[in-house]
């Protein structure tokens, strides 16, 4: 080996040693995030997780600032301020058990640690000035993120599907569309978070694009993306790493035989193969559980320690059913029994065993309640048609966002609906403003 190459492999450590120091230096003197994120690169996110012991300290340091920043709320009880740090260590802690449980292996694609993670801390920052001038103009900050399905095309039809997913390419979100939708949160929100529903994402074509063609053109967002994962490849996940910016969340429903009860004979098995392949290439992922009155019963220690430990999942979201969709009757849906037993089993995974566990109902405690209709930080949700509507699970559309851009409006014009202003306001009123005793006879 030459001179110089030595000299620069010496110089380019020595500079990735006083980075990690200044890093360290922003945290341990409670500096801004804006002095955090400057002392920060793709280089030292990798360093602090692939190192045991700089992780332990970097994740104690963390969880410190966390527990100030989540603690300083004096709109909030005491006990809910609580269950706000308990959830967020519990992100923390599933961080670090991954990269505990790979022994020096890659877990983490490159893009996603050197590109995508700096890029995103700097686009956090650059928000606060896009909420301090929307809350200038409508009084309340903006929505944290979208929820978008841009297709209802699916290869499988599952039972009690909310989307009534099914072989139909012709309910597709039009490509055109689906950009100027991205373009716009972020430029009239400085949101970079965006959920990807479906029908199934990964039959997603409009314009001779895929969705992969969407998670390319925007580097400076993150896209959650709910998915059979059936039809994964070793090229698609060799994308998905190359790209960074895309975690897939994998339906199952409990263990092999629920699984395949509603998804369809040897889906699971094909499931398992998704795990291992996504490990491979380094592209983290979770899986979204529908609980159902049959199933319900499954949700606790043994089937969080099955996919957190053996299988190697970050987070682990449960949907309680709800009766819309396909072959939509009420006999699905948990008993409020069922659902007492499953606040508990989620709660004590998150405080307990640190798993990061989110029950949409159950976890409303971390959330200030229902998040929908664009609630400050919440979401709406646009369907493949276009239609924009409160929530998921709430199919009542008073907009259609590619209507409203036919004249020259935006996601803002959308947003200030009669309709969704009105729940939002019953979501403060009734959530953040009457007081406890007033709502317990109201």
């Amino acid at each position: 080996m030459s001179n110089t190459v030595q000299a620069a492999e010496f110089n380019g450590a020595n500079d990735l040693w006083s980075r990690t120091i200044r890093f360290f230096t922003a945290l341990t003197r409670k500096a801004s995030l804006a002095n955090i994120i400057d002392a920060t690169d793709g280089r030292i996110i990798g360093f602090v997780l692939h190192h045991r012991l700089v992780r332990a300290g970097i994740m104690r340091l963390l969880g410190r600032m966390l527990d100030r920043f989540l603690e300083d709320d004096p709109t909030n009880p005491r006990a809910v301020r609580a269950q706000r740090v308990s959830m967020g260590r519990a992100l923390l802690s599933s961080i670090a058990r991954l990269f505990s449980a790979a022994k020096g292996k890659q877990i983490i694609s490159d893009a996603l640690l050197q590109r995508v993670i700096p890029g995103l801390m700097k686009t956090t920052r650059a928000r606060g000035e896009i909420c301090r001038k929307f809350r200038q103009q409508f009084g309340e900050n903006p929505p944290g993120f979208l929820t978008i399905s841009p297709t209802r095309n699916c290869n499988l039809a599952c039972s009690g599907c909310y989307a009534n997913a099914v072989v139909a390419p012709q309910d597709t979100l039009d490509f055109d569309v689906f950009e100027r939708i991205l373009a716009e949160k972020k430029e009239l929100w400085g949101s970079w978070f965006t959920v990807i529903s479906g029908g199934e994402p990964l039959m997603y074509r409009s314009r001779g694009k895929s969705i992969f063609d969407v998670f390319e053109r925007h580097p400076d967002s993150f896209f959650l993306m709910f998915t059979n994962w059936t039809l994964i490849n070793e090229e698609n996940a060799r994308r998905l790493a190359a790209l960074g910016n895309v975690t897939p969340a994998i339906s199952v429903e409990g263990y092999e035989a629920q699984t395949d009860a509603r998804r369809g004979k040897g889906t699971y098995a094909r499931i398992l193969k998704a795990f291992r392949t996504l490990q491979s290439y380094g592209v983290p992922y979770g899986v979204s559980l529908t609980a159902f009155r049959d199933n319900a019963h499954l949700i606790g220690d043994e089937l969080f320690r099955r996919y957190f430990h053996e299988l190697g999942a970050l987070y682990l979201w449960i949907f309680q059913y709800m009766p819309i969709g396909r072959q939509q009757t009420l006999d699905l849906v948990v008993t409020p029994e069922q659902r007492l037993r499953m606040y508990r089993e989620s709660w004590h995974a998150v405080t307990r065993k640190r798993m990061f566990v989110v029950d949409f109902w159950n976890s409303a405690e971390a959330s200030d309640g229902c998040v929908s209709a664009g609630k400050p930080g919440g979401y709406l949700y646009i369907d493949w048609n276009g239609n924009l509507t409160p929530c998921v699970f709430n199919p009542y559309s008073p907009v259609n966002i590619a209507e409203l851009y036919k004249k020259g409006k935006t996601l803002n014009d959308a947003l200030q609906h009669p309709f969704l202003k009105a729940i939002r306001a019953w979501q403060k009123d009734y959530a953040l403003t009457v007081p406890l005793m007033k709502r317990a006879t109201t």
